[in-house]
């Protein structure tokens, strides 16, 4: 498969908007490990090959637990995961999913409990985020280096 175009450099203020999202993102009160648990889990379910790979590698960095990545697709079955983890994985979930799922009352009750409004807010901007960089990747073909 080889690259569409380079978005990078067909449309540069395309892309300082899609970094000034991430900029708010990682000014938020979010933790690094659920940030990138997060973007993983979004780009699994997109099947955005190049994030997927672009954000474990950065979970690793981060100090990400192997068993962790390697069961993350399948959460809701293991012990790995704290609530909070839990609750963001199902926000991500239904809002990446959302045209089949219109985000469920379940999914809302089990984020509020483990975030602020802001975080919730934030997590949302997560979410809409690597769903857009998932767009450009998948649509354009961009490759794992």
């Amino acid at each position: 498969m080889n690259a569409r175009i380079d978005f990078y450099k067909a449309s540069p203020e395309a892309i300082k908007a899609m970094i000034a999202l991430e900029q708010r993102v990682m000014k938020s009160s979010l933790e690094k490990p659920l940030i990138e648990l997060v973007r993983l889990r979004a780009s699994q379910i997109n099947g955005c090959a190049y994030c997927m790979d672009m954000h474990s590698a950065d979970a690793r960095k981060a100090g990400e637990d192997e068993r962790r990545l390697a069961t993350l697709g399948a959460w809701r079955e293991t012990p790995f995961f704290s609530e909070r983890e839990r609750a963001a994985l199902a926000w991500t979930e239904a809002l990446t999913l959302v045209s089949s799922s219109h985000v469920p009352d379940d999914v809302w009750e089990s984020v509020q409990p483990e975030f602020t409004p802001e975080e919730i807010t934030d997590l949302t901007l997560l979410v809409v985020a690597i769903n857009g960089w998932n767009r450009f990747s998948i649509a354009f073909r961009k490759m794992p280096a």
